[in-house]
C-alpha cells in the first residue's frame, strides 16, 4: 500500500486489511508518519507525538479479534490523557504536563485495537471554535491553509481530513465535534450525555455540556466506534441506557417509517446566517422530502440569546474552578500573563458568579431539556446548520494585543453584574460563525455533522441534525443513508 491509498481508507477498511494480514500495524504507522511529514508544516496538527512507542508497542502486541486491529489515531491534548505522555490542554501555563493515569475513553479507545501515535492540537483549555493557541501557534484547515480547521478539536480534524489517521479523538463541550466535522467535512457525533465514559478522578465534565468521542470520516467508523465506547459508568454523574443492538447493523437497515422533521435556518441569537449554511440546510431538507417524510419549517421554542448567557456563565464558573485548582498544584498564583484573554476574563467573571445564579443557569438547561423532549414528541429530528458560515480565516477570531487590552481593562473595572455582558461580547464574533450547537451540549441531545455541502469558495459546510436523548442510533442510521446519497461530499476530492 502506498500513501495515496492509505489515505483513501476510512478505519474499518485499514482494520480489514490487516485482520487479512494484507498489511501490517507497523506498515500503517509507517504510512501515517509518512503522510504526517507531507503536511504537518502546513497544518501543525500535533501537539506531542509518541510514534516510536507505537511501533514497539505493535510489534508483539495486536489483537487481530480487536474491532480496530491496528488502525493509528491520535487523542485529543485535552481530556484524553495518555500516563506519562504530555498532556498540556493547549495552555502555555501548562507546558510540560504529564499526564499521570490513562483517562477512561483513552483506555476505552485503546481497548478497541487502535494505536496511539500521539496528541493533536487544542486551544487554551478547549474554550474556542478555533484552534489557535500562543504554546502550539496556529493549526490550519487542510482545504484551503488560510482558514481554520475550527475547534477545539481542530488538530484532530486536520489529522483526519488530511488522511494522517482515518480518525481522532476529540470531545465537544459547545460544537467542539460538529464544527470542526463542518469545517472540513467530516461525520462529527456527539453522542448522547453519559453514553461515553469519563475520569478517572471526573464525574462529569462541564456539568455533562462536555463529552468525547471522536471525529471521522466515514458513518460506520463513528457507528463501530460507538458500539465499544458506549457505557454505563457507575462513577459517572451522568448514564444512559446502553443501545441494545449494533450501531454498525442498524445503519445498514432502511428506514421503513415516514419520518416527521423539523428544521430552522435562522439564528438562535439573531446573528447572519450565509446563504450557503442555508442552502446546504434546504438541499438536505429536499432529499428528505423526496423520501416521503413529512418536513416543516418552525422553530424549537428556546431563548437563544439566554441560553447563550447561561453557556457563558457556566464556562466562567468552570474556567474559575479549573484556575484556582491549578494554583491550589502549582502553589503559585497565576496572572493574566499566565492565560490567553479568553480564559482570564472567564476566570475573572467566574469569581464573581453567586452560587444561586449558578444553580439557576443549570436549571435553565433542565427547562431547555423539557422543552425539547415535548419538541422531539411530534419530531423525529431537528436539522440545522452545523455553522453559519464557512470556516473563518486563521487570525480572524484570534484577539489583537490592543483589544485584549481593551477587554482587560473593561472586565477588571466593571461591576460583578456586567461583567457576563463583556463575555457574550468578546465571544460574540466566534458565535456568529457557530451559533446552533451549544443547545445539544446544554439539553444532553445528540447530534451530527454531516458533510453535504461544498460552497462557492471551496470550503465545506456541514448540516446539523438533531434528535432525542438515546437517539444516537437513529443519527447515525440517517447518516448512513445520507453518506449513501448524491449529497455526501465528504473528503473523497480532498483526497484524490
Amino acid at each position: 500500500m502506498n500513501i495515496k491509498e492509505y489515505i483513501k481508507q476510512d478505519a474499518v477498511g485499514l482494520s480489514d486489511l490487516v485482520k487479512r494480514k494484507e498489511i501490517s500495524p507497523s506498515e500503517l504507522i509507517d504510512l501515517s508518519e509518512a503522510r504526517l511529514d507531507q503536511v504537518k508544516d502546513d497544518l501543525n496538527p500535533v501537539a506531542s507525538s509518541r510514534i516510536d512507542q507505537a511501533r514497539e508497542e505493535v510489534t508483539n502486541n495486536i489483537n487481530l479479534s480487536s474491532p480496530f486491529s491496528g488502525v493509528p489515531f491520535y487523542l485529543k491534548g485535552i481530556s484524553q490523557g495518555l500516563k506519562g505522555e504530555p498532556l498540556e490542554g493547549g495552555a502555555k501555563l501548562l507546558k510540560g504536563l504529564v499526564a499521570k493515569q490513562t483517562s477512561y475513553l483513552a483506555q476505552d479507545m485503546l481497548d478497541t485495537g487502535l494505536v496511539c501515535l500521539g496528541h493533536s492540537t487544542t486551544p487554551e483549555f478547549a474554550l474556542k471554535n478555533i484552534t489557535e493557541s500562543e504554546l502550539f501557534g496556529p493549526t490550519r484547515n487542510p482545504w484551503h491553509h488560510d482558514y481554520s480547521p475550527g475547534g477545539s478539536s481542530g488538530g484532530a480534524s486536520a489529522l483526519v481530513a488530511s488522511g494522517v489517521v482515518p480518525l481522532a479523538g476529540a470531545s465537544d463541550g459547545g460544537g467542539s465535534i460538529r464544527i470542526p466535522a463542518s469545517f472540513t467535512s467530516l461525520v462529527g457525533l456527539k453522542p448522547t450525555r453519559g453514553r461515553t465514559s469519563v475520569g478517572p478522578g471526573v464525574g462529569r465534565q462541564w456539568h455533562g455540556a462536555a463529552i468525547d468521542f471522536a471525529l471521522t470520516k466515514s458513518v460506520r467508523d463513528s457507528a463501530r466506534l460507538l458500539d465499544n465506547l458506549q457505557v454505563v459508568q457507575e462513577a459517572a454523574a451522568f448514564q444512559t441506557p446502553l443501545y441494545t443492538y449494533a450501531y454498525e447493523v442498524e445503519i445498514e437497515r432502511e428506514c421503513d417509517w415516514k419520518l416527521s422533521i423539523a428544521y430552522t435556518t435562522e439564528s438562535p441569537v439573531a446573528t447572519p446566517v450565509t446563504d450557503e449554511a442555508k442552502e446546504a440546510v434546504l438541499n438536505v431538507v429536499k432529499w428528505f422530502e423526496a423520501q416521503g417524510h413529512s418536513v416543516t419549517e418552525t422553530d424549537n421554542g428556546i431563548d437563544g440569546k439566554e441560553m447563550m448567557r447561561n453557556y457563558y456563565l457556566m464556562n466562567s464558573g468552570e474556567v474559575s474552578a479549573t484556575i484556582k485548582n491549578i494554583e491550589k498544584q502549582m502553589n503559585q498564583n497565576i496572572t493574566e500573563k499566565d492565560l490567553e484573554i479568553e480564559a482570564w476574563l472567564l476566570n475573572v467573571a467566574g469569581k464573581s458568579v453567586s452560587a444561586a445564579d449558578f444553580s439557576l443557569s443549570l436549571a435553565s438547561w433542565d427547562q431547555a431539556a423539557e422543552k425539547m423532549s415535548q419538541f422531539h414528541q411530534t419530531y423525529d429530528f431537528y436539522i440545522t446548520p452545523a455553522a453559519a458560515s464557512t470556516a473563518p480565516k486563521v487570525g480572524e477570531l484570534t484577539q489583537s494585543k490592543e483589544n485584549s487590552e481593551k477587554l482587560h481593562e473593561a472586565i477588571m473595572q466593571a461591576k460583578p453584574n456586567k461583567q457576563q455582558e463583556i463575555i457574550y461580547e468578546m465571544f460574540l464574533p466566534s458565535l456568529t460563525y457557530t451559533p446552533f450547537t451549544q443547545l445539544a451540549n446544554l439539553t444532553g441531545q445528540p447530534a451530527i455533522s454531516v458533510p453535504t455541502h461544498r460552497a462557492q469558495n471551496g470550503l465545506p459546510i456541514g448540516v446539523q441534525i438533531m434528535a432525542k436523548k438515546g437517539a444516537d442510533h437513529s443519527l447515525l442510521k440517517i447518516a448512513r443513508q445520507l453518506e449513501k446519497s448524491s449529497l455526501w461530499v465528504g473528503v473523497k476530492d480532498l483526497l484524490g
